[in-house]
């Protein structure tokens, strides 16, 4: 990871011409930076928008992209090892089928887990429209609310990255411990 210090220089020496590089990379924090210099008058509040957004589902795409066509060709040895059987790639499937659009939300809203729920979406062959609408429609509150937040309170973004990390973290237990109570209910209803 960049350092707050330096994605702060660079972006009020360079302007949006490198915050869309950076915010595909760390998102959330180049947003409330970003935001925070447009309200200082160093950037334009839309431009600021528009870029973050843009970036964001480029970002997306990209982890949709490696699951698609990056992780099916691993060696068939390591796709057994990591418990990726075609019987759970139909499953992920049928899942991204019927429940696809609910899952990107959720993922997003997480923010620790969005990259695997990304990259699942691709395994699973999501199609790239839907996809690409339902990223949407969770990437624009998303990254708003990030503007919002630095234009408010970006001269804080350090504590404000504190927190994000907290929080991902935190997410991510969540996450972790309600599926192992999923799994210990289903083995134990077996």
């Amino acid at each position: 990871m960049i350092g707050l210090t330096t994605i702060t220089t660079l972006i009020a020496k360079y302007g949006l011409a490198i915050v869309a590089p950076i915010a595909v990379v760390e998102g959330p924090i180049v947003t409330v930076i970003a935001a925070w210099l447009a309200s200082q008058g160093i950037l334009g509040l839309w431009s600021v928008s528009l870029i973050v957004i843009a970036a964001d589902i480029v970002g997306d795409f990209i982890l949709y992209a490696m699951g698609r066509w990056g992780l099916n060709r691993l060696p068939a040895g390591l796709m057994a090892r990591l418990g990726l059987t075609r019987a759970r790639l139909e499953g992920l499937g049928s899942h991204f089928a019927e429940r696809g659009g609910r899952s990107l939300l959720i993922g997003k809203v997480t923010h620790s887990m969005g990259f695997a729920v990304l990259a699942a979406a691709g395994m699973a062959r999501m199609p790239a429209v839907p996809f690409f609408w339902y990223n949407l429609l969770g990437t624009i509150p998303k990254s708003l609310l990030f503007v919002a937040l630095g234009y408010g309170f970006g001269s804080a973004y350090a504590t404000i990255d504190s927190w994000l990390s907290r929080f991902s973290l935190f997410m991510g237990a969540a996450i972790i411990g309600l599926a192992a109570v999923y799994l210990l209910r289903r083995f134990a209803r077996s």
